[in-house]
Protein backbone atom coordinates (compact mmCIF):
# COMPACT_ATOMS: atom_id res chain seq x y z
CA UNK A 1 0.00 0.00 0.00
CA UNK A 2 1.12 3.30 -1.05
CA UNK A 3 1.99 6.69 1.03
CA UNK A 4 -1.24 8.07 -0.75
CA UNK A 5 -3.45 5.74 0.68
CA UNK A 6 -2.32 5.98 4.24
CA UNK A 7 -2.62 9.52 4.10
CA UNK A 8 -6.07 9.73 2.48
CA UNK A 9 -7.43 7.96 5.45
CA UNK A 10 -7.82 10.15 8.20
CA UNK A 11 -6.57 9.60 12.00
CA UNK A 12 -5.09 6.58 10.85
CA UNK A 13 -2.30 5.01 13.20
CA UNK A 14 0.46 3.42 11.00
CA UNK A 15 2.12 0.36 12.29
CA UNK A 16 6.07 0.92 12.29
CA UNK A 17 6.51 -2.23 9.49
CA UNK A 18 3.37 -0.62 7.30
CA UNK A 19 5.27 2.69 7.00
CA UNK A 20 8.61 1.41 6.29
CA UNK A 21 7.41 -0.94 3.44
CA UNK A 22 5.25 2.39 2.21
CA UNK A 23 8.57 4.68 1.95
CA UNK A 24 10.64 1.41 0.22
CA UNK A 25 8.09 1.17 -2.19
CA UNK A 26 7.83 5.13 -2.68
CA UNK A 27 11.63 5.07 -3.42
CA UNK A 28 11.91 2.18 -5.20
CA UNK A 29 9.50 3.36 -7.82
CA UNK A 30 10.33 7.07 -7.83
CA UNK A 31 14.10 7.44 -7.67
CA UNK A 32 16.02 5.58 -10.49
CA UNK A 33 19.41 4.27 -10.59
CA UNK A 34 22.01 7.00 -10.71
CA UNK A 35 25.95 7.60 -10.06
CA UNK A 36 26.88 8.56 -6.67
CA UNK A 37 30.38 9.44 -5.96
CA UNK A 38 32.41 9.19 -2.50
CA UNK A 39 34.74 7.71 -0.17
CA UNK A 40 34.38 4.08 1.05
CA UNK A 41 34.30 3.41 4.81
CA UNK A 42 33.56 0.56 7.29
CA UNK A 43 34.02 -1.90 4.29
CA UNK A 44 33.04 -5.56 5.65
CA UNK A 45 33.31 -8.01 3.61
CA UNK A 46 30.11 -10.83 5.16
CA UNK A 47 31.24 -14.48 5.11
CA UNK A 48 28.10 -14.92 2.78
CA UNK A 49 30.00 -13.09 -0.03
CA UNK A 50 27.87 -9.44 0.21
CA UNK A 51 29.89 -6.24 0.88
CA UNK A 52 28.76 -3.89 3.14
CA UNK A 53 29.82 -0.08 3.21
CA UNK A 54 29.19 3.33 3.59
CA UNK A 55 30.00 5.89 1.03
CA UNK A 56 30.55 9.11 2.60
CA UNK A 57 31.66 12.87 1.47
CA UNK A 58 32.85 15.76 3.84
CA UNK A 59 29.18 16.69 4.17
CA UNK A 60 27.26 13.57 4.39
CA UNK A 61 27.05 9.73 4.27
CA UNK A 62 24.87 6.79 3.00
CA UNK A 63 25.19 3.00 3.84
CA UNK A 64 25.55 0.75 0.78
CA UNK A 65 25.60 -3.39 -0.38
CA UNK A 66 26.93 -5.02 -2.76
CA UNK A 67 25.43 -8.58 -3.07
CA UNK A 68 28.07 -11.54 -4.13
CA UNK A 69 26.54 -11.98 -7.56
CA UNK A 70 27.55 -8.04 -8.17
CA UNK A 71 31.04 -7.73 -6.52
CA UNK A 72 31.82 -11.22 -8.48
CA UNK A 73 32.24 -8.99 -11.41
CA UNK A 74 34.74 -6.31 -9.96
CA UNK A 75 38.39 -6.02 -11.57
CA UNK A 76 39.73 -4.46 -8.36
CA UNK A 77 38.70 -5.42 -5.04
CA UNK A 78 37.26 -2.43 -2.74
CA UNK A 79 38.82 -0.77 0.05
CA UNK A 80 38.41 1.92 2.52
CA UNK A 81 39.63 5.32 1.55
CA UNK A 82 39.06 4.51 -1.86
CA UNK A 83 37.76 7.56 -3.92
CA UNK A 84 34.98 5.16 -6.45
CA UNK A 85 31.48 5.49 -8.24
CA UNK A 86 28.89 3.48 -7.71
CA UNK A 87 25.45 2.74 -9.89
CA UNK A 88 22.74 2.03 -7.53
CA UNK A 89 19.38 1.88 -6.69
CA UNK A 90 17.71 3.79 -3.60
CA UNK A 91 15.93 1.59 -1.34
CA UNK A 92 14.58 1.13 2.50
CA UNK A 93 16.34 -1.31 4.55
CA UNK A 94 12.87 -2.32 6.84
CA UNK A 95 14.50 -4.33 9.60
CA UNK A 96 16.60 -1.65 11.00
CA UNK A 97 14.85 1.27 8.74
CA UNK A 98 17.92 2.67 7.15
CA UNK A 99 17.91 4.20 4.13
CA UNK A 100 20.61 2.40 1.66
CA UNK A 101 21.79 2.07 -1.71
CA UNK A 102 22.38 -1.45 -3.49
CA UNK A 103 25.26 -0.93 -5.77
CA UNK A 104 25.24 -2.56 -9.25
CA UNK A 105 28.34 -1.62 -10.56
CA UNK A 106 31.33 0.00 -9.12
CA UNK A 107 34.19 2.15 -11.09
CA UNK A 108 36.92 4.72 -9.48
CA UNK A 109 36.01 8.35 -9.31
CA UNK A 110 36.54 10.31 -12.11
CA UNK A 111 36.70 7.61 -14.32
CA UNK A 112 33.17 8.34 -16.05
CA UNK A 113 34.30 11.73 -17.36
CA UNK A 114 37.38 10.29 -18.63
CA UNK A 115 35.50 7.75 -20.55
CA UNK A 116 33.42 9.66 -22.14
CA UNK A 117 36.43 12.10 -23.11
CA UNK A 118 37.88 9.36 -24.34
CA UNK A 119 34.58 8.05 -26.72
CA UNK A 120 34.28 11.29 -28.14
CA UNK A 121 37.88 11.65 -29.25
CA UNK A 122 37.90 7.98 -30.39
CA UNK A 123 34.37 9.12 -32.34
CA UNK A 124 36.12 12.33 -33.84
CA UNK A 125 39.17 10.53 -34.88
CA UNK A 126 37.37 7.73 -36.71
CA UNK A 127 35.24 10.12 -38.98
CA UNK A 128 38.45 11.52 -39.96
CA UNK A 129 39.91 7.88 -41.35
CA UNK A 130 42.56 7.67 -38.99
CA UNK A 131 41.64 4.37 -37.89
CA UNK A 132 41.54 3.07 -41.77
CA UNK A 133 42.94 -0.07 -42.23
CA UNK A 134 43.99 1.24 -45.79
CA UNK A 135 46.10 3.89 -43.90
CA UNK A 136 48.03 0.96 -42.18
CA UNK A 137 51.62 0.44 -43.11
CA UNK A 138 53.49 -2.73 -42.82
CA UNK A 139 56.61 -3.16 -40.74
CA UNK A 140 59.64 -3.67 -41.98
CA UNK A 141 60.49 -7.52 -42.01
CA UNK A 142 64.05 -7.01 -41.17
CA UNK A 143 64.31 -3.69 -39.47
CA UNK A 144 67.86 -1.99 -39.63
CA UNK A 145 67.58 0.28 -36.84
CA UNK A 146 64.67 0.73 -34.19
CA UNK A 147 63.37 3.41 -32.53
CA UNK A 148 61.59 3.71 -28.54
CA UNK A 149 59.37 6.02 -27.66
CA UNK A 150 59.33 5.62 -23.69
CA UNK A 151 60.20 7.07 -20.41
CA UNK A 152 64.10 6.56 -19.30
CA UNK A 153 62.82 5.04 -15.89
CA UNK A 154 59.83 2.89 -17.49
CA UNK A 155 60.03 -0.34 -16.70
CA UNK A 156 58.48 -1.26 -19.85
CA UNK A 157 61.76 0.45 -21.55
CA UNK A 158 63.81 -2.32 -19.85
CA UNK A 159 61.26 -5.59 -20.99
CA UNK A 160 61.29 -3.98 -24.54
CA UNK A 161 65.55 -3.68 -24.76
CA UNK A 162 65.98 -7.10 -23.34
CA UNK A 163 63.57 -8.78 -25.64
CA UNK A 164 65.52 -6.93 -28.72
CA UNK A 165 68.67 -7.98 -27.34
CA UNK A 166 67.73 -11.95 -27.16
CA UNK A 167 66.16 -11.52 -30.71
CA UNK A 168 68.37 -9.40 -32.54
CA UNK A 169 71.08 -8.29 -30.63
CA UNK A 170 73.00 -6.96 -34.03
CA UNK A 171 70.18 -4.30 -34.81
CA UNK A 172 70.98 -0.72 -33.22
CA UNK A 173 67.84 0.88 -30.88
CA UNK A 174 67.47 5.27 -30.85
CA UNK A 175 65.47 6.22 -27.57
CA UNK A 176 63.64 9.53 -27.94
CA UNK A 177 62.81 10.03 -23.78
CA UNK A 178 59.57 11.14 -22.88
CA UNK A 179 57.65 11.23 -19.84
CA UNK A 180 54.98 8.78 -20.20
CA UNK A 181 52.89 9.92 -17.43
CA UNK A 182 51.80 12.89 -15.51
CA UNK A 183 51.29 16.89 -16.51
CA UNK A 184 52.46 17.93 -20.01
CA UNK A 185 53.60 13.92 -20.92
CA UNK A 186 51.48 13.93 -23.73
CA UNK A 187 53.11 17.15 -25.55
CA UNK A 188 56.41 15.36 -24.75
CA UNK A 189 55.47 11.96 -26.06
CA UNK A 190 54.01 13.62 -29.17
CA UNK A 191 57.29 16.15 -29.81
CA UNK A 192 59.48 12.34 -29.68
CA UNK A 193 57.67 11.21 -32.43
CA UNK A 194 57.77 14.23 -34.47
CA UNK A 195 61.61 14.52 -33.72
CA UNK A 196 61.83 10.58 -34.99
CA UNK A 197 60.01 11.03 -37.80
CA UNK A 198 61.63 14.07 -39.10
CA UNK A 199 65.50 12.43 -38.42
CA UNK A 200 64.35 9.59 -40.11
CA UNK A 201 67.05 7.26 -38.79
CA UNK A 202 64.89 4.02 -37.66
CA UNK A 203 62.70 1.87 -39.64
CA UNK A 204 60.18 1.01 -37.15
CA UNK A 205 58.88 2.95 -33.81
CA UNK A 206 57.64 1.74 -30.49
CA UNK A 207 55.69 3.27 -28.92
CA UNK A 208 55.38 1.72 -25.14
CA UNK A 209 54.61 1.97 -21.44
CA UNK A 210 53.77 -0.90 -18.74
CA UNK A 211 50.35 -1.44 -17.39
CA UNK A 212 48.29 1.05 -15.28
CA UNK A 213 45.27 2.77 -14.64
CA UNK A 214 42.99 4.70 -17.09
CA UNK A 215 44.46 7.83 -15.20
CA UNK A 216 48.20 6.37 -15.84
CA UNK A 217 47.64 5.59 -19.56
CA UNK A 218 45.71 8.74 -20.00
CA UNK A 219 48.66 10.24 -22.23
CA UNK A 220 48.23 8.02 -24.91
CA UNK A 221 45.00 9.05 -25.32
CA UNK A 222 45.79 12.51 -25.75
CA UNK A 223 44.79 13.60 -29.75
CA UNK A 224 47.87 15.71 -29.35
CA UNK A 225 49.32 12.12 -29.55
CA UNK A 226 46.91 10.16 -31.67
CA UNK A 227 47.99 12.97 -34.75
CA UNK A 228 51.52 12.47 -34.34
CA UNK A 229 51.67 8.85 -34.30
CA UNK A 230 48.76 9.24 -37.82
CA UNK A 231 51.72 12.27 -39.02
CA UNK A 232 54.63 9.85 -38.30
CA UNK A 233 56.76 9.09 -41.55
CA UNK A 234 58.27 5.60 -39.89
CA UNK A 235 55.40 2.96 -39.43
CA UNK A 236 54.66 3.10 -35.51
CA UNK A 237 53.63 0.03 -33.25
CA UNK A 238 51.65 0.27 -30.00
CA UNK A 239 52.25 -1.10 -26.87
CA UNK A 240 51.12 0.26 -24.03
CA UNK A 241 49.64 -0.92 -20.82
CA UNK A 242 48.53 -4.92 -20.64
CA UNK A 243 46.06 -7.04 -23.39
CA UNK A 244 43.02 -5.64 -21.85
CA UNK A 245 44.02 -2.20 -22.03
CA UNK A 246 43.00 -0.57 -25.52
CA UNK A 247 44.02 3.37 -26.08
CA UNK A 248 43.42 5.80 -28.99
CA UNK A 249 47.13 5.45 -29.29
CA UNK A 250 46.53 1.53 -30.35
CA UNK A 251 43.96 2.38 -33.33
CA UNK A 252 45.93 5.10 -34.88
CA UNK A 253 49.60 3.04 -35.08
CA UNK A 254 50.18 1.20 -38.08
CA UNK A 255 49.97 -1.94 -35.42
CA UNK A 256 48.88 -2.46 -32.12
CA UNK A 257 50.57 -5.27 -29.35
CA UNK A 258 49.14 -6.01 -26.21
CA UNK A 259 52.33 -5.70 -24.56
CA UNK A 260 55.29 -3.42 -24.71
CA UNK A 261 57.35 -6.96 -24.89
CA UNK A 262 54.91 -8.32 -27.58
CA UNK A 263 55.68 -5.17 -29.76
CA UNK A 264 59.52 -5.72 -29.33
CA UNK A 265 58.64 -8.84 -30.53
CA UNK A 266 56.97 -7.60 -33.38
CA UNK A 267 59.58 -5.64 -35.04
CA UNK A 268 62.45 -7.85 -34.56
CA UNK A 269 62.16 -11.31 -35.84
CA UNK A 270 64.20 -13.75 -34.01
CA UNK A 271 67.34 -14.79 -34.87
CA UNK A 272 67.43 -18.19 -33.33
CA UNK A 273 64.32 -18.75 -35.43
CA UNK A 274 65.78 -17.19 -38.31
CA UNK A 275 68.54 -19.13 -37.96
CA UNK A 276 66.79 -22.38 -37.68
CA UNK A 277 65.48 -21.30 -41.32
CA UNK A 278 68.86 -20.79 -42.61
CA UNK A 279 70.07 -24.24 -41.29
CA UNK A 280 66.33 -25.77 -42.72
CA UNK A 281 67.25 -23.50 -46.07
CA UNK A 282 71.39 -24.89 -46.26
CA UNK A 283 70.33 -28.20 -45.55
CA UNK A 284 68.01 -28.68 -48.08
CA UNK A 285 70.25 -26.22 -50.62
CA UNK A 286 72.85 -29.22 -49.96
CA UNK A 287 70.11 -32.07 -50.84
CA UNK A 288 69.15 -30.68 -53.94
CA UNK A 289 73.16 -29.99 -55.06
CA UNK A 290 73.61 -33.44 -54.18
CA UNK A 291 71.04 -35.02 -55.91
CA UNK A 292 71.43 -32.72 -58.93
CA UNK A 293 74.67 -33.79 -58.96
CA UNK A 294 73.49 -37.69 -58.80
CA UNK A 295 71.33 -37.19 -61.31
CA UNK A 296 73.74 -35.61 -63.73
CA UNK A 297 76.42 -38.59 -63.19
CA UNK A 298 73.80 -41.30 -63.91
CA UNK A 299 72.72 -39.01 -66.95
CA UNK A 300 76.45 -38.90 -68.00
CA UNK A 301 76.81 -42.80 -67.07
CA UNK A 302 73.66 -43.53 -69.85
CA UNK A 303 75.13 -40.94 -72.15
CA UNK A 304 78.37 -43.00 -72.33
CA UNK A 305 76.31 -46.08 -72.97
CA UNK A 306 74.94 -44.81 -75.65
CA UNK A 307 78.15 -43.28 -77.26
CA UNK A 308 79.35 -45.15 -80.25
CA UNK A 309 82.90 -44.88 -82.73
CA UNK A 310 82.17 -43.47 -85.61
CA UNK A 311 83.68 -46.09 -87.52
CA UNK A 312 81.04 -48.77 -85.90
CA UNK A 313 78.42 -46.05 -86.35
CA UNK A 314 79.42 -46.21 -90.41
CA UNK A 315 78.85 -50.06 -90.46
CA UNK A 316 75.77 -50.32 -88.83
CA UNK A 317 74.43 -47.36 -91.37
CA UNK A 318 76.41 -49.26 -94.05
CA UNK A 319 74.14 -52.49 -92.83
CA UNK A 320 70.97 -50.67 -93.10
CA UNK A 321 71.63 -49.50 -96.69
CA UNK A 322 72.09 -53.20 -97.56
CA UNK A 323 69.08 -54.79 -95.80
CA UNK A 324 66.78 -52.08 -97.43
CA UNK A 325 68.64 -53.05 -101.13
CA UNK A 326 68.09 -56.16 -100.27
CA UNK A 327 64.12 -55.42 -99.00
CA UNK A 328 63.83 -53.58 -101.82
CA UNK A 329 64.84 -56.44 -104.75
CA UNK A 330 62.26 -59.10 -102.72
CA UNK A 331 59.73 -56.10 -103.17
CA UNK A 332 60.14 -55.91 -106.77
CA UNK A 333 60.32 -59.17 -108.01
CA UNK A 334 57.31 -60.06 -105.97
CA UNK A 335 55.75 -57.48 -107.29
CA UNK A 336 56.50 -58.58 -110.97
CA UNK A 337 55.35 -62.01 -110.61
CA UNK A 338 52.26 -61.02 -109.06
CA UNK A 339 51.48 -58.88 -112.06
CA UNK A 340 52.02 -61.92 -113.94
CA UNK A 341 49.62 -63.86 -112.35
CA UNK A 342 47.28 -61.18 -112.87
CA UNK A 343 47.41 -60.56 -116.56
CA UNK A 344 47.28 -64.86 -117.06
CA UNK A 345 44.00 -64.81 -114.64
CA UNK A 346 42.70 -62.22 -116.94
CA UNK A 347 43.17 -63.57 -120.44
CA UNK A 348 41.57 -67.02 -119.06
CA UNK A 349 38.47 -64.80 -117.95
CA UNK A 350 38.47 -63.16 -121.67
CA UNK A 351 38.87 -66.20 -123.40
CA UNK A 352 35.67 -67.69 -121.78
CA UNK A 353 33.54 -64.44 -122.19
CA UNK A 354 34.49 -64.78 -126.20
CA UNK A 355 33.53 -68.25 -126.32
CA UNK A 356 30.14 -67.63 -124.83
CA UNK A 357 28.86 -64.57 -126.75
CA UNK A 358 26.30 -66.50 -129.01
CA UNK A 359 24.27 -68.07 -126.22
CA UNK A 360 23.99 -64.99 -124.82
CA UNK A 361 22.26 -63.33 -128.28
CA UNK A 362 20.12 -66.49 -128.30
CA UNK A 363 18.98 -66.00 -125.17
CA UNK A 364 18.12 -62.41 -125.37
CA UNK A 365 16.47 -63.02 -128.40
CA UNK A 366 14.30 -65.20 -126.54
CA UNK A 367 13.86 -63.01 -123.86
CA UNK A 368 12.89 -60.55 -126.82
CA UNK A 369 9.96 -62.29 -127.80
CA UNK A 370 8.59 -63.38 -124.38
CA UNK A 371 8.56 -59.96 -123.79
CA UNK A 372 6.81 -58.69 -126.52
CA UNK A 373 4.23 -61.76 -126.09
CA UNK A 374 3.71 -60.50 -122.45
CA UNK A 375 2.91 -57.09 -123.38
CA UNK A 376 0.16 -58.26 -126.46
CA UNK A 377 -1.83 -60.21 -123.54
CA UNK A 378 -1.64 -57.47 -120.69
CA UNK A 379 -2.71 -54.86 -123.46
CA UNK A 380 -6.01 -56.99 -124.60
CA UNK A 381 -6.54 -58.26 -120.71
CA UNK A 382 -6.85 -54.38 -119.84
CA UNK A 383 -8.45 -53.51 -123.05
CA UNK A 384 -10.98 -56.22 -122.41
CA UNK A 385 -11.77 -54.72 -118.43
CA UNK A 386 -11.88 -50.92 -119.38
CA UNK A 387 -15.27 -52.52 -121.96
CA UNK A 388 -16.58 -53.90 -118.99
CA UNK A 389 -16.38 -51.29 -116.83
CA UNK A 390 -17.47 -48.79 -119.68
CA UNK A 391 -20.26 -50.80 -119.79
CA UNK A 392 -21.46 -50.86 -116.46
CA UNK A 393 -20.97 -47.03 -116.20
CA UNK A 394 -23.39 -46.82 -118.94
CA UNK A 395 -25.87 -48.75 -117.17
CA UNK A 396 -25.50 -46.36 -114.11
CA UNK A 397 -25.82 -42.86 -116.28
CA UNK A 398 -29.22 -41.16 -115.00
CA UNK A 399 -29.80 -40.15 -118.15
CA UNK A 400 -30.22 -43.54 -119.88
CA UNK A 401 -32.70 -44.12 -116.81
CA UNK A 402 -34.49 -40.78 -118.19
CA UNK A 403 -34.68 -42.14 -121.85
CA UNK A 404 -36.05 -45.63 -120.98
CA UNK A 405 -39.52 -42.85 -119.67
CA UNK A 406 -38.67 -41.69 -116.05
CA UNK A 407 -37.89 -38.56 -114.67
CA UNK A 408 -36.40 -37.04 -111.46
CA UNK A 409 -38.71 -34.92 -109.33
CA UNK A 410 -37.43 -31.72 -107.00
CA UNK A 411 -38.50 -29.68 -104.54
CA UNK A 412 -38.13 -25.73 -104.32
CA UNK A 413 -34.51 -26.53 -102.37
CA UNK A 414 -33.43 -28.75 -104.91
CA UNK A 415 -33.79 -32.05 -102.90
CA UNK A 416 -34.72 -35.06 -104.58
CA UNK A 417 -38.16 -35.87 -103.79
CA UNK A 418 -38.94 -39.91 -103.47
CA UNK A 419 -42.05 -39.85 -100.98
CA UNK A 420 -45.07 -38.13 -101.91
CA UNK A 421 -46.04 -38.10 -98.22
CA UNK A 422 -43.70 -35.19 -97.28
CA UNK A 423 -44.71 -32.84 -100.09
CA UNK A 424 -47.56 -30.31 -99.14
CA UNK A 425 -50.34 -29.02 -101.31
CA UNK A 426 -49.51 -26.33 -103.52
CA UNK A 427 -45.56 -27.04 -103.26
CA UNK A 428 -44.10 -26.12 -106.35
CA UNK A 429 -42.06 -28.97 -107.85
CA UNK A 430 -39.12 -29.13 -110.72
CA UNK A 431 -39.52 -32.03 -112.92
CA UNK A 432 -36.38 -33.33 -115.24
CA UNK A 433 -37.23 -35.52 -118.35
CA UNK A 434 -34.47 -37.10 -120.77
CA UNK A 435 -35.16 -34.14 -122.60
CA UNK A 436 -35.85 -30.54 -120.90
CA UNK A 437 -37.51 -29.76 -117.70
CA UNK A 438 -41.07 -28.61 -116.42
CA UNK A 439 -42.26 -26.79 -113.25
CA UNK A 440 -45.57 -27.55 -111.98
CA UNK A 441 -47.53 -27.83 -108.28
CA UNK A 442 -49.28 -30.24 -106.35
CA UNK A 443 -52.49 -30.33 -106.83
CA UNK A 444 -53.68 -33.55 -104.42
CA UNK A 445 -51.07 -35.89 -103.14
CA UNK A 446 -52.00 -39.63 -101.98
CA UNK A 447 -49.86 -42.75 -100.80
CA UNK A 448 -49.68 -46.60 -100.48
Amino acid sequence: MSLGLFFEEKNRVLRVAELALAIKQLLESEVPLLWVRGEISNLVKAASGHYYFSLKDDQAQVRCVMFRHKNQLLSNSLGNGQQIEVLAAATLYEQRGDFQLTVEQVRPAGQGVLYERFAQLKLKLQSEGLFDAARKRPLPRHPERIGIVTSLQAAALRDVLATLRGRQPGVPVVLYPAPVQGTGSAEQIAAALRSASQRKECDVLIVCRGGGSIEDLWAFNEEVVARAIAASAIPVVSGVGHETDFTIADFVADERAPTPTAAAQRVAPDRHALLRTLRDLAQHLRRAQRNRLQNAIQTADYLQRRLVHPAQQLQYRAQQLEQLRQRIQRAYAYRKQHRHWQWQALAQRLRAASGGSSRLQDRQANLAARLGNAMRMLHMQQSARVENIAQHLALLDPAQVLARGYSMVQDADGRVVSDAGGLAVGAELRITFASGWARTEVKERGGK
